[in-house]
């Protein structure tokens, strides 16, 4: 069955940096656009980074660009979300996301938390 397992989440200190993981099965990940999108306590879902299916264009949102950079294996059907700087607002749960013609898949999420 189709699985989205992310990982990497924890707790940062503001300055510091995470790395997230997406593992992805079930599917044909290298014809999947693959997204992260966050939702921090209290607060609605954002979209924070995507890319295409074949890594040849990446795109961030205005809150994280320039300090968080997006990139996928397709050999190993993984995608990244590196994240430096942090920022006590950038604590949120993170999701990745998988769509390709309409179809989309989510994972689980995982927290990360940045606080000194």
């Amino acid at each position: 069955q189709v699985q989205l397992v992310e990982s990497g989440g924890g707790l940062a200190q503001p300055g510091g940096s995470l790395r997230l993981s997406c593992a992805a099965s079930g599917f044909t990940f290298s014809s999947y656009a693959m997204s992260w999108a966050r939702q921090a306590p209290g607060k609605g879902l954002e979209w924070v980074s995507g890319i295409y299916s074949d890594g040849s264009d990446t795109y961030y949102a205005d809150s994280v660009k320039g300090r968080f950079t997006i990139s996928r294996d397709n050999a190993k059907n993984t995608v990244y979300l590196q994240m430096d700087s942090l920022k006590p607002e950038d604590t949120a749960v993170y999701y990745c996301n998988a769509v390709y013609k309409g179809i989309g898949y989510w994972g689980q999420g995982t927290q990360v938390t940045v606080s000194s």
